[in-house]
């Protein structure tokens, strides 16, 4: 029972706390109904969506299923900024065509530069090499990479990798959002392995400042593995299958990986007693090569064309050196361009070229290559394709015979050269796999992970286990001497917590690491994050004085583990405890329940005895048997006390954790990244809406100009009105050739309306003039119809007027006839009428005199048509013969809307009296057939009884008769004296009679139920035919 005071939970709060979840749940699934999973690319982005449980890859603009990972800004032609104006973006492949115009401004494969510091970093030494027109420059505050742009003025700020890489994805989020239809906000990105703490929060900076929320970070070789698992089921290792292992070989743009994975089947508890069986994905190992990719691939192509060109004739006249030529921003430029397409040609052949006009300085440059000087200029190459598969396949603890296949990924892995040195590292070519989409086979991958995270979608039950790739501990001080702990290993899964102690009673702090290897393959520990105590000094004062705790007893305890949003080390939550003796009463003394010592209870007030009295009269009951069950036991341990019960007493800790390494940029510089970002948005809008203004406004001059050579136009018009027109459109023709060109959107707004102002009454009075004929002829059929529709109502009248006439004279002389009748003679038979068949009479309504005459048009109606069709008819005669006197090109007496409302309205109104007397007839149909049936049934009535009296008449007289003939028979007997068989005498025969009469009141009885049932079944079928027809009306 629970203690005075304390109330039951309501069953109706719980209720609303299940529908407020049910609520916040549906909300929930509304708003992550699609999400988008990214295989963020160094040369290319590929994104797949997933709406409607249907995955799909996100099409650019240009419908292309990839998009080249490059952003541009086009210069405004000099003259024509704005106030407020930014330059226009351009994406993919529109970027990349302004490399060789706008070198400065072109910023392609943005994705090695994340969370880079500029200073020390080969891979920003190697870019700018790569990009020689790029401004590079140092992000003050936070030392990463920026860049500079000539299209803004010197004092404005650089953008950022993350700001650049942001409107990347906000373009690819528009894509999205136009296939879907909707919303999305939620991702799933796909990394490569060897992404450090730095470059993942870098990352999630770019896609915050996108508007996206980042659902999870997944490695390229898991995101490949679900997408591989997604169409295979693999056997259950508990009943004995064999698990498969598979590397996967990424060969992308921009670095190589190689990651060994097991896939297996396991037979896992259901619902209730029933078991299923869930596949699984586990990483085993992983390795890496950063700068092994298509891009280095280029590379080689390039320094062998600067070379080749450096060497030729012309160059040399003009003392041109290698170094200058790949310095050069525009000559680099195009060498990039066609060195990507050189490399794909020698893929699927054997040879191919380029021809550059005008290269560098003027100097024209024809290049060839075999696919065999292409092997032998990467041969190196090669031989480094082994590294990350070996280091991988030694991580897993695996060897080449283990693996089942090797699957390709990446558009690098095309190249022959590759596919032939992973043959012979392999050792079997059959294992070599192309199964999977080499583009967007990790796209799929990452859609798919963000279905399984998303409530909105159920998808095949994949549970993929991946690693967090480096080493990762925790740093502390104890004692004043630094320490350091070993937590997660390389193979260590993302997700699984591990618990950590600490010895310290007061508030500390602690930091985390991750061990990221060197070039030269030394571990150097790199911070991630710092964890500071908020209450621990409190929460021990409060376990010792409070708790009754011994101090050293108390322990200081966090659990940790790799994120599974991004994998970095983190800190779930932490805790100070210790063990006490558990308090008198049990764990449940605090709701009332449990036995209490003597000691421990307080004496009642006279205000609670009496509601105490009454809770113990009901529980000493209940509690009878078990207390004399218990008697003996307490005895005993009276004798021998048991020891005191333990409990653990724990508070959490409050803590702050705050990012190291790569420093997050302050809130006020966050802000304005983002307020630029918006800046860019509204000016590209603004630029799109003043490109429409001037495209409508130079259509509409070509236009017009069309239009004053037309003859129906010079018809319409006069010769002032054209004079006008052709002046105002040389004024604006000579404008757009000159200042127009780069007016803002306003000038041009006003410029279109003065122009169509006067050009569009012309056009109207043109299509006016067209259609006029047209129009009139459909009023005209209109003032038909309505004139055939008075005739109707007209003569509807009359001819009811003269039949009500009629009745009325009829009715007058029944009237008179049945007065001059002369009453019956008073000796007649009165039973005369008996003897005649009763005919059922028809009657008349006295509301419808006329029977099933249709009720007539009211006079009100027909005077308001007739007014009608005289005005629109005299307004008709009225508008023709004035249009007769005007020209073609002065304004119509009548215009077409007019004549098409008059003739609408006439419609309407004839339609609707047609409706309205349809739904009368209906009405009378409906009553005269209740009237006829009320008529039948009246006549069948009067014809039974009529039958009834005479059955009665009949059965009256055949016993009257039967009573004299029993009489004098048994006279004539008597008189006679003879002996006879015995007749019944006056006692039998009223006996007989007596009983006669029973048996004719009993089968009059029958007869009275049997005609009371068929009453009550009539009447019952007569109120269903009326309830129907209620129905029907």
């Amino acid at each position: 029972m629970l203690p005075p005071g304390r109330r039951r939970p309501s069953a109706i709060s719980t209720l609303s706390l299940l529908a407020l979840a049910f609520v916040l749940f549906s909300s929930t699934a509304s708003a992550a109904s699609a999400v988008l999973g990214v295989d963020l690319g160094t040369e290319y982005i590929k994104a797949a969506l997933i709406k409607h449980g249907t995955f799909e890859i996100v099409l650019s603009k240009d419908s292309k299923r990839k998009e080249a990972s490059a952003i541009a800004f086009k210069p405004a032609r000099k003259g024509t900024e704005t106030s407020g104006s930014f330059p226009e973006r351009l994406y993919g492949g529109d970027a990349l065509a302004l490399a060789a115009r706008f070198p400065g401004d072109v910023y392609p494969n943005l994705k090695p530069l994340l969370g880079l510091s500029y200073e020390g970093s080969p891979a920003v030494d190697e870019y700018k090499q790569r990009y020689p027109a790029l401004g590079l420059t140092e992000v003050s505050g936070r030392g990463t990479v920026g860049f500079k742009s000539s299209s803004f003025s010197e004092d404005a700020e650089p953008f950022s990798v993350e700001e650049l890489l942001a409107m990347e994805l906000v373009n690819k989020k528009k894509d999205a959002e136009l296939m879907a239809k909707s919303a999305v906000d939620n991702v799933v990105f796909t990394i490569p392995t060897f992404y450090t703490a730095a470059e993942r929060r870098a990352l999630e900076l770019a896609a915050e400042l996108a508007g996206l929320n980042v659902m999870s970070m997944i490695s390229d070789g898991m995101a490949v593995g679900l997408n591989y698992a997604t169409t295979k089921t693999f056997g259950s290792v508990n009943e004995g299958a064999k698990p498969e292992h598979h590397l996967i070989f990424d060969m992308g743009a921009g670095s190589t990986t190689a990651t060994v994975m097991k896939f297996q089947g396991r037979t896992v508890k259901d619902v209730g007693r029933y078991n299923k069986t869930i596949q699984e994905i586990i990483v085993l190992g992983n390795a890496w090569d950063k700068s092994l990719g298509g891009d280095a691939l280029n590379a080689r192509i390039i320094d062998d064309m600067v070379s080749k060109f450096a060497e030729s004739k012309e160059a040399q006249q003009q003392s041109i050196t290698a170094d200058a030529v790949k310095a050069h921003g525009r000559t680099a430029a195009k060498l990039w361009k066609d060195a990507e397409r050189l490399r794909q040609v020698l893929s699927a052949n054997t040879q191919t070229s380029a021809f550059f006009e005008g290269l560098y300085e003027d100097v024209d440059f024809k290049y060839k290559l075999t696919r065999t000087e292409f092997d032998e200029m990467n041969l190196d190459f090669a031989n480094r394709l082994c590294g990350p598969v070996k280091q991988a396949l030694e991580t897993a603890k695996l060897s080449y015979s283990d693996l089942d296949s090797v699957i390709l990924h990446g558009g690098a892995t095309r190249t022959p050269f590759i596919q032939k040195a992973l043959e012979s590292l392999v050792g079997d070519p059959s294992k070599i796999r192309s199964n999977v989409n080499a583009d967007e086979a990790a796209a799929f991958g990452s859609a798919f992970k963000g279905a399984g995270l998303s409530p909105a979608f159920k998808v095949k039950e994949i549970k993929d286990l991946d690693v967090g790739t480096y080493a990762a501990g925790i740093k502390h001080v104890v004692d004043g001497k630094g320490k350091q702990q070993k937590l997660f290993t390389p193979t260590s899964v993302i997700g699984a917590a591990k618990q950590v102690s600490f010895k310290d009673l007061e508030d500390f702090s602690f930091s985390l690491f991750q061990q990221v290897p060197r070039t030269d393959g030394s571990l150097v520990d790199q911070p991630v994050l710092k964890i500071d105590t908020k209450n621990l000094t409190e929460s021990v004062s409060q376990l010792v004085d409070k708790k009754g705790c011994n101090r050293e007893d108390v322990e200081t305890k966090f659990s940790l583990r790799l994120s599974p949003i991004n994998g970095l080390p983190q800190v779930v939550s932490g805790s100070v405890s210790c063990e006490v003796d558990e308090k008198k009463g049990g764990a449940f003394g605090w709701l009332g329940f449990g036995k209490k010592d003597k000691g421990d209870q307080e004496v009642l007030s006279d205000d609670d005895s009496a509601e105490a009295s009454v809770e113990a009269s009901s529980a000493s009951s209940s509690s009878s048997d078990a207390s004399s069950s218990k008697t003996s036991s307490s005895k005993g341990a009276e004798k021998s006390p048991a020891p005191p019960k333990k409990q653990i007493e724990t508070i959490n800790i409050a803590f702050t954790s705050t990012p190291e390494g790569l420093k997050a940029p302050p809130m006020g510089v966050l802000l304005k990244m983002k307020d630029r970002l918006k800046l860019f948005d509204k000016s590209d809008n603004d630029r799109r809406q003043r490109e429409t203004y001037l495209n409508n406004l130079e259509a509409f001059t070509y236009r017009t100009r069309d239009l004053l050579e037309q003859d129906t136009f010079i018809a319409v018009s006069n010769f002032t009105d054209r004079a006008s027109i052709f002046e105002l459109l040389e004024i604006t023709s000579a404008w757009l050739s000159g200042d127009g060109a780069n007016a803002e959107s306003k000038a041009l707004k006003e410029r279109f309306d003065e122009l169509t102002g006067m050009v569009n009454p012309i056009l109207k009075r043109r299509e006016e003039t067209a259609s006029r004929p047209q129009k009139i002829s459909e009023l005209e059929e209109a003032l038909g119809q309505t004139s055939s529709m008075i005739k109707l109502m007209r003569e509807q009248i009359e001819e009811t007027e003269a039949a009500s006439s009629r009745a009325e004279k009829a009715r007058s002389g029944e009237a008179a006839a049945s007065s001059a009748t002369p009453s019956p003679d008073a000796e007649a038979d009165p039973l005369a009428d008996m003897d005649q068949d009763e005919k059922p009479t028809t009657t008349t309504s006295a509301s419808n005199p006329l029977g099933t005459l249709l009720t007539p048009y009211t006079q009100s109606e027909l005077d308001s048509m007739t007014s009608t069709y005289d005005e629109v008819s005299a307004w008709l005669s009225e508008k023709i013969e004035e249009q007769k006197g005007r020209r073609e090109d002065e304004d119509a007496a009548m215009g077409v809307k007019e004549l098409e409302a008059k003739a609408e309205k006439l419609r309407l109104d004839v339609k609707e009296l047609m409706n309205k007397k349809m739904q009368e007839m209906r009405w009378q149909s409906a009553r005269e057939a209740r009237e006829k049936a009320s008529r039948t049934k009246a006549a069948k009535a009067a014809k039974k009884s009529k039958e009834a009296a005479e059955k009665k008449e009949k059965a009256e007289a055949e016993g009257s008769e039967e009573e004299e003939s029993d009489g004098s028979s048994t006279v004539t007997l008597e008189a006679e004296g003879e002996e006879a068989t015995p007749v019944a005498g006056k006692g039998d025969k009223a006996k007989a009679k007596k009983e006669k009469e029973a048996k004719g009141k009993k089968g009059k009885a029958k007869a009275k139920a049997k005609t009371r049932k068929e009453k009550e079944a009539k009447a019952k079928k007569e109120k269903g035919k009326k309830d129907k027809e209620k129905d029907e009306l």
